[in-house]
């Protein structure tokens, strides 16, 4: 029988009242109150939503130094960033998330297939990284890693659709936060759940108005 790994995976997102993910303000502040509060024991971030966070918050990208090559110092409390990144979008880029001050430092998911190139720049840097799958990271194998190397009970997923709805299909999140934002985005709405292929059936477990115009929801999985 194969082994299970118990973790409590929770989906964390701000979205519009039509369920979009881009094309408006996000309120941060909030945001990321709410993903502290959870107390995570790491913090899954799909490379594509990394990307987008640089380039639309970080104004422009700063010039790499040589303190980017080591490891940050900062308090143990503090919890990883998991990334999968099996194509090396992160090149260049990753001194960026490193000096965020709430992160204790990156971890890179790679695959077999990762382009050498990337494998280098992530090892000169000294950036841990772990081999998850032969083209793309396996979910369930990821997990695993997390529970065997980094004795992780809950992982706060705060990501794009694509990352977020595998592991909805893949029957491997336990909770969903939404902060919705007190607006429309309409025609041009990317949907929080827009390639779902299936219902996922859900018990709403809070509801709370913040600063009298957010709601934040709370959803359970329903098995």
């Amino acid at each position: 029988m194969e082994e299970q790994h118990v973790s409590e995976v929770i989906i964390h997102n701000s979205i519009s009242l039509d369920g979009s993910l881009t094309n408006f303000q996000p309120h941060m502040g909030l945001h990321y109150t709410i993903a502290r509060n959870y107390q995570p024991d790491i913090h899954l971030i799909g490379s594509n939503t990394v990307q987008v966070g640089v380039t639309l918050y970080g104004n422009t990208l700063p010039q790499e130094e040589e303190k980017d090559f080591h490891r940050p110092d900062r308090d143990h409390r503090l919890h990883y960033w998991m990334v999968p990144d099996t194509r090396g979008l992160l090149q260049g880029i990753l001194h960026a998330c490193r000096r965020f001050e709430f992160c204790k430092d990156v971890v890179i998911l790679v695959s077999e297939t990762t382009p050498k190139e990337y494998i280098d720049y992530l090892t000169e840097r000294n950036y841990a990284y772990h081999v998850v799958g032969r083209d793309h990271v396996d979910l369930k194998e990821m997990f695993r890693l997390f529970s065997e190397i980094y004795q992780v009970k809950k992982t706060l997923v705060d990501t794009g659709r694509i990352l977020s709805n595998l592991l909805l299909e893949s029957g491997l999140v336990s909770e969903i936060s939404l902060l919705i934002h007190p607006v429309i985005v309409g025609e041009s709405s990317y949907n929080i759940f827009g390639n779902i292929r299936k219902n996922v059936n859900l018990k709403l477990e809070k509801e709370e108005i913040i600063e009298k115009e957010y709601i934040w929801l709370v959803y359970k999985i329903v098995r």
